[in-house]
């Protein structure tokens, strides 16, 4: 049987995904993205969390590139300035930029198209089995199953997947940050709502066993950022693993159950009796599943000190940002003048043949993770995925191999910034 060929096979469409697959064929590889869903973007189109960063750091921008390009593009669509990110000493929030997300994903699908990247929509990997130096792929496709030769493959997945199928080395925490499940609420005045009565109501709700805690975001008891700001990215969906399918399945079911809950609950409340909730998301938005083992591991000391890596590809930028069970936040803002940065052995699995990772999964400790997780990050890692890949296939080398001058040219060639690396 014939099997079709390409030289790099990225495995899920997020904004890593993209990233990597566009910079790939941008080098002249021929390059297949294969998404489960049928829009790319992941997080930022299908779990309504929208609003891209952090690429900017102590008034400079420290994360350009792919992802950038097309941020900056859709606000230049929507006619809407950019807010004035040299400014310091905001919240993360102000330096996170809102896109339209059926926008964001349209010209996501343009530079793929652009890119001559060849597009598996409503595709999952079934099997991945190392032959003859390269990957055979078995996909799921709606009319069954199919295959694809690959010399390279990029697991952008975000839940390691495809690294599982391969049968490398990860890391599973007991307990992984919740989910959420994005809804906006429309219909009232914030203003005019007794807050401290809505708050005794949802105690005694909670305690009656008609809500969970979680329910309204991670404060332990009602959140009031969750009708102040209209929902948007507020609950807590707790204690599901959602790395498979049956993780998805039921970290899906109870997120609805979860907007049920509170839609049921406020609409009791006085001032809320005309409340409307739009959705915000398709799928429940995950914050953590599982990492690879990499060559190298980021710990939170090499983050939060902004250890100077050499082999680094890119920058990083947030706060540590860890969501509990018990509805807490383990926040901390990064000290003055850190950046920090992600080497190139954080996106290689230990003992792997031709295959890199971007995005979230990359070899992180949790603490480190819950701040390299966010879509600037993957962004960036997703482009210097995809240029490792094409100095591994062009050089026909594992990339651990890759000469480091070639793939941060090529890089910054292509509009990324890379630590401490300028062209000559």
């Amino acid at each position: 049987m014939n099997i079709p060929m390409v030289d790099v096979a990225v495995l899920g469409a997020g904004v890593s995904g993209v990233c990597a697959a566009v910079q790939a064929a941008r080098l002249g590889l021929k390059v297949a993205l294969i998404e489960k869903n049928g829009l790319p973007g992941g997080s930022a189109t299908m779990a309504g969390i929208s609003c891209p960063g952090i690429f900017h750091a102590w008034g400079k921008q420290v994360i350009s590139g792919i992802g950038w390009q097309l941020v900056e593009a859709c606000r230049r669509l929507e006619n809407r300035p950019l807010p004035d990110l040299t400014r310091e000493n905001e919240g993360h929030w102000y330096y996170q930029i809102e896109v339209s997300p059926v926008l964001f994903a349209a010209l996501m699908d343009q530079a793929l198209n652009d890119a001559a990247v060849e597009l598996h929509y409503h595709t999952m990997p079934a099997a991945l089995h190392a032959e003859d130096d390269d990957w055979r792929i078995t996909l799921c496709t709606k009319d069954g199953l199919s295959e694809l030769r690959a010399r390279i493959v990029i697991d952008c997945t975000g839940d390691a997947n495809a690294a599982h199928l391969a049968g490398y080395e990860l890391c599973t925490p007991e307990e992984c940050q919740p989910g959420t499940l994005s809804v906006y609420a429309d219909g009232y005045d914030p203003n005019a709502l007794d807050f401290d009565a809505i708050e005794t109501a949802f105690d005694d709700a909670v305690a009656r066993g008609e809500l969970s805690s979680e329910d309204t975001g991670w404060s332990g008891a009602f959140n009031r950022h969750f009708l102040y700001c209209h929902g948007n990215n507020s609950n807590h969906i707790c204690n599901i693993n959602a790395f498979d399918s049956a993780g998805r399945t039921r970290i899906e079911i109870a997120g609805r159950e979860s907007i049920l809950r509170v839609y049921r609950f406020l609409k009791r409340q006085p001032g809320l009796e005309h409340l409307v909730f739009h959705l915000g998301g398709c799928e429940c938005g995950v914050r953590e599943t599982r990492t690879i083992v990499g060559m190298t591991t980021v710990t939170v000391k090499d983050y939060v000190t902004g250890r100077a890596w050499e082999d680094a590809l890119c920058h990083a930028f947030y706060p540590i940002d860890l969501h509990d069970k018990a509805g807490k936040l383990d926040y901390r803002k990064l000290e003055h003048g850190v950046v920090p940065e992600v080497p190139r052995g954080a996106l290689i699995p230990r003992n792997s043949h031709r295959f890199l990772v971007a995005g979230r999964i990359l070899s992180s400790d949790r603490l480190a993770n819950s701040a390299l997780r966010v879509q600037a990050v993957c962004m960036a890692t997703g482009q210097a995925a995809g240029a490792v890949a094409a100095a591994a296939v062009r050089n026909q080398c594992e990339p651990l191999a890759t000469d480091l001058a070639e793939v941060r040219t090529v890089l910054v060639e292509n509009g990324a910034i890379v630590p401490r690396f300028k062209l000559k």
